[in-house]
């Protein structure tokens, strides 16, 4: 399916002027950076459309032929630089009028919203304004509004309002950071979640209870992606609130850091000594313990548990939780994990466990290209 960045013109692909007429050769000066990020969302299989208003364009306070001339050599520039436009969309009417194909109305883009060969959902929008926003939200595109100058507030912006430049759009849309920021608040926890999936940091935890603290470390550590939680809970009643609903607000953000799951390996690898995809099974020894885990980010929750601890807890975890807490995990991440452990010693034993998830999921969140890996088309 085509992915196409829609475009704003003035202030977005050129600088506007005070006046807001782009109507000679001495006024027409590019956007810092928008050549290079153009050049890379090329690269990457997007193409562009450019949907510009110019109010009043063809009447005498806006002569067509003082257009023109500025606007040919734009495209002449970004042409020359292998840089080519799907279709350019102007309109010509004036904001009081609210003419259907002014943005934010999508009269102009009508065809790509019934063409279903075009992936709206892996489609954005960049502009300068508020109303390139609305025609965003409009379209059902992702919306980028275009900060020109580092620290200035762009046109509409309101204070606190996210603004980019070109360089973060690109890197936004082409390695598409697979980031996500969970919140759960119930009377009796208060959690926050931040993960991404394609950078690698020291994990941050603090829930509390310290020997849990050290298997949540394992799951960022051992999984290969950034992870901060923070969850305070009714501890002074017991542990199970706390550790059952960190396993829920994690599994949450890792489905949604996931996304559509194109391009993930989705299963974990098959163990090492192996012969490639003869299976789907990871061991992991920890002196005596030996932990099989084998997952499948197939979105149907599933959980299946073979082993005993040797005594009921470790540090302030009780083992029983254990268990508890990848199938609760399992319930948000839409995830199929199979995990069986051997051996004597249960902080081994629930360290292993915690190590063998991690090292499953650095494996199945891997992604290398787009290809979704199911025959189903979703996942």
């Amino acid at each position: 399916m085509s992915r196409i960045v829609f475009i704003d013109r003035d202030g977005t692909i050129i600088e506007e002027p005070a006046d807001y007429q782009i109507d000679s050769y001495a006024k027409l000066r590019f956007v810092e950076g928008v050549i290079p990020a153009l050049l890379s969302l090329r690269d990457a299989g997007f193409e562009f459309v450019m949907v510009s208003n110019q109010d009043g364009l063809g009447t005498d306070s806006y002569p067509l032929e003082t257009f023109q001339g500025p606007h040919d050599l734009m495209m002449q520039v970004l042409e020359s630089q292998g840089i080519r436009f799907r279709e350019v969309l102007i309109d010509r009417h004036f904001a009081h009028e609210n003419h259907p194909d002014r943005k934010p109305n999508l009269g102009l883009v009508m065809g790509y919203l019934r063409d279903r060969s075009v992936d709206l959902a892996g489609s954005a929008m960049v502009g300068d304004r508020e109303t390139d926003m609305q025609f965003a939200r409009n379209l059902g595109v992702r919306g980028f509004k275009l900060c020109v100058m580092a620290g200035a507030q762009a046109d509409g912006a309101s204070d606190g309002e996210r603004l980019y430049g070109w360089s973060e759009i690109a890197h936004l849309l082409v390695n598409a950071p697979r980031q996500a920021r969970v919140e759960r608040l119930t009377k009796e926890t208060r959690i926050e979640v931040d993960i991404d999936l394609d950078r690698v940091a020291e994990p941050v935890v603090m829930t509390g209870l310290g020997y849990f603290d050290h298997m949540l470390e394992q799951i960022g550590k051992h999984g290969g992606f950034t992870l901060r939680l923070r969850c305070a809970g009714d501890l002074h009643i017991d542990e199970h609130h706390t550790v059952e609903d960190c396993a829920l607000a994690l599994g949450q953000a890792l489905r949604q850091a996931l996304g559509d799951k194109r391009g993930i390996g989705r299963y974990a690898s098959a163990q090492e000594g192996s012969s490639e995809g003869s299976g789907i099974d990871l061991l992991l020894p920890m002196d005596e313990t030996l932990v099989r885990a084998a997952l499948d980010f197939s979105g149907r929750p599933y959980f299946v548990f073979d082993g005993q601890f040797p005594r009921e807890h470790v540090g302030e975890l009780p083992t029983e939780l254990v268990p508890h807490f990848f199938r609760s995990l399992c319930e948000t991440a839409g995830l199929n994990l199979h995990l069986a452990v051997r051996g004597d010693n249960a902080h081994h034993m629930v360290e292993g466990c915690f190590k063998a998830v991690a090292r499953a999921l650095r494996v199945a969140i891997k992604r290398e290209g787009r290809e979704l890996p199911s025959t189903k088309g979703a996942l």
